[in-house]
């Protein structure tokens, strides 16, 4: 039943969606009168709500809402994902795009866990959309591009095609119009499969040549756009279209034009309930009046700033980001949990190996030993069992260090709030400022700017936050070149230590450590491999650091978690100190922590290979490791380099 439910959505759901309320209608009303089967019931209930998405929103919540009480009352998954993403999508044409992304976030995790890949499809695409709505465009191509690969596996060629045309409009967004054009013009290959979505190609097309000066081309783009749009009655896009004309004719200069057409675009944007059509139309004639006929400026402006409160006012945005925050949780989860199991894997799968080469030598050398060839055989076996370690070494080691700078990357998300939100609030103040300035009130036109000065100087504050953390990965993520060079080790040093700081405030901000240091400045540059050498440090500051956390879970708050750092120089070495009050490591095991794979951390949260490869990778600069611990006190590690 299932498999045969599927060919049903399939060609159904994609075949639908997007079309504007015409004769289909009527179709669809006669097929749910004589439809029996309940889970036809609901894809047929769907597809009626998705006529009206374009011209009454409103009305597609009402079938949708019919659809998803019937899929949950007969426990049809497949239905209630694909009803849930379909109210989303209307609630994104009404605007509401916190409700809208949480509709979708939640149909995505049901398609997922269910393994439907038709509704993840269509929850990607719909996520991406409200990504671009709120001028996210790297994370809306990220979605679309995901969408895109989900159509491919079907296949189908139709929702290939559309997918092309979003990501189309995205790169126009992002002002890269060879990257717009080109998969603009594969979407158009497909305009028999689109027809119903063709004057949204137009616009991009238009659009694109706008960006290209050809605004002849453009013009005739959109005006077959708008022609195409109202055959249809979809008022939405034409009201998109009316809003991308005026804005090139204002560009050039051309005011008549630019009033005309961003009148049609308010007044189509109105007959659609579509708020951002509105918006854009709106602003461009609020800006255009704002020197001739300032009441009608004043009118125009109020309309924007109603649809612009509705789509983007700070509890939206603040929602939305919640939302977000959120579903990159549950994302982390899962890759988490895909690598402690691909860990896990590697490890059962090198323990078997070692134990089938292992089992192998021993008949060899049972059955051959007074044989040269069970010599040379053993030589070998044991030769491809270095490689395999070897090899399994570098890509743990490479994993880990992917896995910390992603965790760091996350961190670089708080002052880039700020910066959006503060960018957000000066936005609306200059607006504000316009109005007090017409006013002729300039107590508040300079309050205001004090504001907006303000303002910008924490953008400028923390856009330096993000700076620093960026700088940190990028001197992270720095390939080792095998090639020592003079290296300042106590910068090396502090920067490694601020980098691990990073990493674990990612994964637990609840979590504050102080941080002491003691450089010796006499020690000046020394020979090493910076990059090896930091990898180093940056496994004990982390040891040390995940010390630390978990003895503060068992504390009742008196804890204060310590690490200290120093360096030295003693004649010809160059002694590296790091030392947290932590809890220690057992005096039982000490002997045993720069053996590969042995860890002191639960299952699945280490691989016992960070130590075996800092030693390695000390030993071969010459150097050692040495380590003082006490049970429930402290642990110092010490590393001792040449100084030349």
């Amino acid at each position: 039943m299932e498999k045969k439910t599927g060919l049903i959505f399939l060609v159904s759901a994609l075949c639908f969606e997007g079309f504007a309320q015409n004769k289909l209608t009527d179709s669809l009303k006669h097929l749910l009168t004589i439809t029996t089967e309940d889970t036809a019931r609901v894809i047929t209930t769907i597809d009626m709500a998705l006529q009206f998405r374009n011209t009454r929103p409103d009305s597609t919540i009402y079938y949708c809402e019919q659809a998803l009480a019937l899929a949950r009352k007969i426990r049809f998954k497949r239905g209630e994902a694909y009803a849930l993403t379909t109210t989303g999508l209307a609630l994104r044409e009404k605007g509401e795009l916190p409700q809208s992304l949480e509709l979708q976030l939640q149909a995505l995790q049901m398609a997922e866990s269910n393994n439907y890949p038709i509704e993840a499809a269509f929850c990607y695409r719909r996520i991406g959309l409200v990504y671009m709505d709120i001028q996210d465009y790297p994370t809306c191509l990220h979605y679309l591009y995901m969408a895109l690969h989900k159509q491919e596996s079907i296949p189908y060629a139709r929702g290939i095609a559309i997918e092309q045309m979003n990501i189309a409009m995205t790169y126009e967004y992002m002002n890269k119009p060879d990257s717009a054009l080109y998969f603009n013009l594969k979407a158009e290959e497909g305009k028999k499969l689109i027809e119903d979505l063709y004057p949204e190609v137009s616009r991009v097309f238009g659009n694109i040549y706008a960006r290209k000066g050809n605004p002849e081309l453009a013009l005739t783009y959109y005006n077959k756009g708008i022609a195409d749009g109202l055959k249809l009655n979809d008022y939405r896009t034409v009201s998109f279209i009316c809003a991308d004309a005026a804005r090139m004719f204002r560009q050039l200069n051309q005011t008549d034009s630019s009033i005309s057409f961003a009148k049609r675009g308010v007044q189509y944007g109105q007959m659609a309930s579509y708020k951002k059509g509105i918006l854009f139309s709106s602003t461009i004639l609020s800006d255009l009046y704002d020197t001739v006929n300032p009441t009608e400026a004043l009118r125009y402006f109020k309309i924007a700033a109603a649809a612009k409160d509705s789509l983007f006012g700070a509890g939206n945005i603040q929602t939305i980001q919640t939302l977000i925050t959120k579903e990159e949780g549950r994302q982390k989860e899962i890759e988490l949990a895909k690598a402690a199991y691909k860990n896990r894997l590697k490890q059962v799968g090198l323990l078997a190996g070692l134990g089938l080469i292992l089992v192998v030598a021993l008949i060899l050398y049972r059955n051959n030993r007074q044989k040269q060839k069970a010599n040379i055989v053993l030589e070998k076996t044991l030769a491809d069992l270095k490689l395999t370690q070897s090899q399994l070494i570098q890509s743990e080691k490479m994993a880990s260090l992917g896995e910390l700078t992603a965790g760091i990357a996350h961190e670089i998300q708080n002052p880039l709030n700020f910066v959006n939100n503060f960018s957000e609030v000066n936005t609306e103040l200059v607006g504000e400022l316009k109005t007090e300035a017409l006013k002729g009130n300039t107590a508040e036109v300079i309050a205001i700017a004090n504001d907006i000065q303000a303002n910008e100087e924490k953008i400028n504050h923390h856009g330096k936050r993000a700076e620093v953390v960026v700088k940190s990965m990028l001197l992270h993520s720095q390939g080792s070149t095998g090639k020592k060079a003079p290296t300042d080790i106590n910068a090396l040093a502090n920067e490694y230590l601020r980098l691990a700081y990073h990493g674990i405030r990612s994964k637990d901000n609840a979590i504050m450590v102080t941080m002491q240091t003691d450089f010796d400045e006499t020690i000046g540059e020394i020979n090493i491999i910076p990059q090896d050498i930091g990898r180093v440090l940056l496994n004990i500051f982390n040891n040390a650091f995940y010390a630390m956390q978990e003895k503060k879970k068992g504390q009742d708050g008196d804890y204060e978690p310590v690490l200290s750092l120093s360096t030295k120089k003693s004649g010809d070495k160059v002694l590296i100190l790091v030392r947290d009050n932590g809890n220690g490591i057992p005096a039982k095991v000490v002997d045993k922590i720069f053996q590969p794979f042995f860890t002191t951390k639960p299952t699945g949260q280490g691989t016992g290979l960070g130590l075996s490869l800092s030693y390695d990778i000390v030993k071969a600069h010459g150097g050692e490791i040495k380590v003082d611990t006490r049970a429930g006190l402290y642990t110092e590690f010490e590393v001792v380099l040449m100084s030349s």
